[in-house]
């Protein structure tokens, strides 16, 4: 383990042709043993972010350490120290799970012994180990990506990059993966750059999180800090007639912000708090609109990244990052 396995980022940037700024001067700090979760919508900026990390790709501008070492000057020290589970694995549907391990085992230049030891300790650590002599083409795409989570473990690293880990993975998957990245950074004290789209994955796993939009940081913190610099409760409600939606706005506009909803639903920040809840219900009355589903909710992550971009996180559709 590296005696510091932290990252320090500096006016990092990547540009793609003569104008896309995929990564526009970002300055971030991740301690060591800390898991930091990086936010974003798709195209934001957080594979580039992390491909000039693990140095495949090189930064157009700024300065990144990993574990001590400058990524663009230092790169075979910087491959050292890290693991990575990328979004596009680079499995082979022809090898087996064990067969797998011992191949990454030898590129690391691991002895024969200490392969099959480690080997059958990690997939044991992600549950594979009834599937280890299996061909991987039969695997799940869940174990897929947690024969992923293996593979970046196998040499010890003492900074671990994972890229939208659990992006497709069913909740059983989810929740044992996240259980071993939580367990890496508490006993092993591994440093973990987790990027996602997932709002709970974020609040579960991180010490601090980063939301990155169009480039650049816009709000950085622990969770329950950026939460609670919201401050108001959000209302959300649903219309019992559909198309009664923009009437339903137009009087929830009257107590608070726009807040994020879901699309059938409208919410709105609430100037004064859950006290202005009678009020609602009294001026939805006085309109004649029937709501199905009345819901208070407590500030989250979307409500920090809709203060700070003017949209919501979760479901945002947009292109992919440009590739290089």
């Amino acid at each position: 383990m590296a005696t510091d396995n932290g990252i320090e980022v500096e006016g990092l940037v990547r540009v793609f042709g003569d104008e896309i700024r995929a990564v526009d001067g970002v300055d971030l700090s991740v301690a060591p043993g800390e898991i930091y979760g990086f936010l974003g919508p798709n195209g934001a900026g957080k594979s580039t972010m992390v491909l000039m990390l693990v140095t495949l790709l090189p930064p157009t501008a700024g300065r990144a350490t990993v574990a001590g070492f400058d990524v663009a000057k230092q790169g075979p020290e910087v491959r050292g120290q890290i693991g990575a589970a990328l979004q596009e694995s680079a499995l082979d549907d022809f090898l087996t799970g064990n067969e797998h391990m011992d191949l990454q085992g030898g590129l690391h230049g691991l002895s024969k012994n200490e392969r099959r030891t480690r080997g059958a300790e990690l997939m044991e650590r992600v549950g594979l180990s009834d599937a280890a002599g299996r061909k991987v083409g039969g695997y799940s795409g869940g174990m897929k990506r947690r024969l992923d989570l293996a593979l970046a473990l196998l040499h010890r690293p003492s900074v671990l990059f994972l890229d939208e880990p659990t992006t497709g993975l069913d909740p059983q998957s989810r929740s044992a993966l996240w259980a071993e990245v939580e367990r890496l950074s508490r006993e092993d004290g591994v440093t973990v750059f987790l990027t996602t789209q997932y709002l709970e994955e974020a609040d579960v796993l991180a010490d601090r999180v980063g939301i990155i939009d169009h480039g650049k940081l816009v709000a950085e913190g622990t969770p329950t800090a950026l939460k609670a610099g919201i401050g108001q409760v959000s209302l959300e409600a649903t219309p019992a007639n559909p198309n009664d939606r923009e009437k339903l706005a137009a009087v929830l506009a009257r107590f608070g912000e726009p807040a994020a909803a879901s699309p059938k639903s409208v919410a709105v920040r609430l100037v004064s708090g859950a006290e202005q809840l009678a009020e609602v219900v009294r001026a939805l009355d006085a309109e004649g609109i029937q709501v199905g589903d009345l819901q208070l909710h407590q500030p989250s992550l979307d409500d920090v990244f809709l203060q700070q971009t003017g949209r919501s996180l979760e479901g945002e559709e947009e292109e992919a990052e440009p590739a290089s």
